[in-house]
């Protein structure tokens, strides 16, 4: 089933696409597990190909590898990741070597410490980040096909898996190098939006994750689109909101408000400035194959599954909140 079926059908209770066809126009047929009951859909959009798009035709120089190098390609989605921890680390040793940003004018570790995390930050939101995908998103298809489990560059990585696999390795090297949990999560999170924001743009080239059909102007054909119809680039609307703009609010909170005197402040603010913005861009993503279970529950209310794992987002960040602001700060205490 195509994201455009499921965008159309999605919006009456207990209907599935039973039959597509042109002529010229987009015609769905959407049937109700009420015996005998269908409806019929007629999307008013000229039929459409390679040569015609009433909108912004995607770029052709754009594509998912940048170089082959042999039998070793090199992909835009995989130097995303390495960008971003990169860019990561490195903000992170900047922040470490301004000690007037931190409570008493003491940072809570030397900057080289924290480059012995970055191998450890790499591992946790890879392997997260596609445990989730499977596990969580696609499972039938990834077990009927085991070889794809692998195939990280091709995409297809969770970001709630990938936060988890990264806050458990930042409480194991918390502990282990006795510094406040609350700190070392304000720590990575300042400038983990610059990676998650690149990452997006690498979804807008790999034609993945494109958003519902529209007829605003700066629309988008994609050729991986087997209707070639004008889309939201929803991929680009999350580079934005969860990428660039959140960076810019966590860097005025650390500059101007001094936020990493109170551990959690700046990481509370990511999570709950993340789920958000991942909430506002579901409205306009195409729908994803959401679990069955869920689907059934869920299938008229326009709640989505992205929806539902930011939840649990909300809470940790008001939690984290709450806590940098029921005590004073205590940078160097043991967590």
């Amino acid at each position: 089933m195509s994201f455009l079926h499921s965008f159309y059908c999605y919006g009456f209770y207990s209907y599935k696409l039973v039959e597509t066809y042109h002529s010229p126009d987009l015609t769905i047929v959407c049937s109700s597990v009420i015996p005998d009951h269908h409806i019929t859909l007629n999307i008013k959009f000229p039929l459409m190909n390679d040569f015609s798009c009433p909108a912004i035709a995607f770029p052709p120089f754009l594509n998912p590898v940048i170089i082959h190098l042999g039998p070793i390609a090199l992909h835009w989605y995989g130097l995303g990741y390495v960008v971003g921890i990169l860019f990561a680390w490195w903000y992170a040793q900047k922040l470490l070597k301004k000690r007037s940003l931190w409570d008493a004018n003491h940072p809570p570790m030397d900057k080289e410490k924290i480059g012995d995390f970055v191998v450890w930050s790499a591992i946790s939101v890879v392997v997260g980040g596609r445990l989730g995908q499977v596990l969580v998103w696609n499972p039938i298809y990834y077990f009927s096909y085991p070889t794809t489990i692998i195939a990280v560059w091709d995409g297809g990585m969770s970001f709630h898996g990938g936060l988890i696999g990264i806050i458990i390795a930042m409480i194991w090297f918390a502990r282990k190098n006795n510094i406040n949990i609350r700190t070392m999560f304000d720590i990575i999170a300042t400038g983990a939006p610059i990676g998650i924001g690149i990452v997006r743009i690498c979804n807008f080239i790999n034609q993945e994750l494109w958003g519902n059909v529209t007829t605003h102007p700066w629309a988008v054909c994609f050729p991986l689109d087997p209707y070639y119809l004008p889309r939201h680039p929803s991929q680009l609307y999350e580079a934005f909101m969860e990428g660039f703009l959140l960076f810019a609010i966590l860097f005025i909170l650390t500059f101007s408000f001094k936020a990493l005197r109170r551990p959690g402040t700046v990481s509370g603010t990511f999570i709950i400035g993340y789920a958000i913005a991942r909430s506002i861009s579901e409205i306009y993503r195409a729908p994803q194959e959401d679990p069955e279970w869920f689907s059934t529950i869920f299938h008229s209310t326009g709640f989505t599954y992205g929806m539902a794992l930011s939840l649990p987002m909300l809470f940790l960040g008001f939690y984290l909140l709450f806590q940098a602001f029921k005590h004073e700060s205590t940078q160097n205490d043991h967590p």
